[in-house]
């Protein structure tokens, strides 16, 4: 009987040679190098060029500055990975113009047998391959970025925390950012002085109660300020 396939990272790329980076350190890199609880591959989409000049892209239709990947190349290097998974996992294509990145969906792909994920360049990928196979389009922020690499282990990054034993404390987790709508609170460590400020007196006090109600506060107060469509989206109490 075969040992079951831990959550696997498939990244589809012009550039491999951008991985692991720094999905390869601290305990990322310990839980995939050392402890076999994830797995990172790439493929290369030059690989599945049929041009003999190698090109992978072709100017857009309808006209306009740039180039777009063509849709049968992504597709046989797509191709090329489906075809050998026993299970269908989750197809995200990362876009300026696609849904936001939110811990909710991470959570999500994170239970899953991992993610393949399509890295874009120049004007991006032709629509038609993302809608004959199913592609999710995800965007990591309003901002635009030169191709999908740095957005691949981003989002690679968010799921493969979330896998148990990876990280040290996993009730750490319970407290984070998003996790019940709410931003983190601040957290302060030794000096107790740093260049005339303070550790929050609350935080010595040793009554963790206490301690919880400033948390939630700071929670609060934070989220209200930073975002406010968070704090417009939490249900009323």
């Amino acid at each position: 009987m075969t040992a079951a396939r831990p959550f696997t990272a498939t990244v589809l790329t012009m550039f491999p040679e951008a991985f692991p980076g720094a999905l390869g350190v601290s305990l990322i890199g310990t839980a995939w190098r050392e402890k076999g609880l994830w797995a990172l591959e790439t493929v290369d989409i030059r690989d599945f060029s049929t041009d003999k000049r190698g090109f992978l892209d072709d100017t857009p239709a309808g006209g306009g500055p740039g180039a777009v990947l063509k849709a049968d190349v992504v597709a046989r290097a797509l191709d090329s990975v489906e075809g050998d998974s026993g299970s269908r996992r989750p197809l995200l294509y990362m876009s300026a113009r696609g849904r936001p990145l939110t811990q909710a969906r991470v959570k999500d792909w994170a239970k899953s047998d991992g993610v393949v994920v399509l890295c874009g360049r120049f004007e991006g990928v032709d629509q038609r391959v993302l809608d004959a196979r199913g592609f999710e389009e995800v965007s990591v922020g309003d901002a635009v970025l030169a191709g999908g690499e740095a957005a691949a282990m981003l989002v690679i990054e968010a799921c493969v925390r979330l896998i148990p034993g990876v990280l040290g404390q996993a009730a750490s987790l319970s407290t984070e950012s998003f996790e019940d709508g709410l931003l983190e609170h601040p957290q302060y460590t030794r000096p107790r002085t740093f260049e005339g400020l303070e550790i929050p007196e609350v935080l010595l006090s040793g009554d963790h109660a206490r301690i919880e109600r400033w948390r939630q506060a700071q929670r609060e107060e934070t989220t209200r300020e930073r975002r406010p469509d968070l704090w417009a989206a939490r249900p009323a109490k």
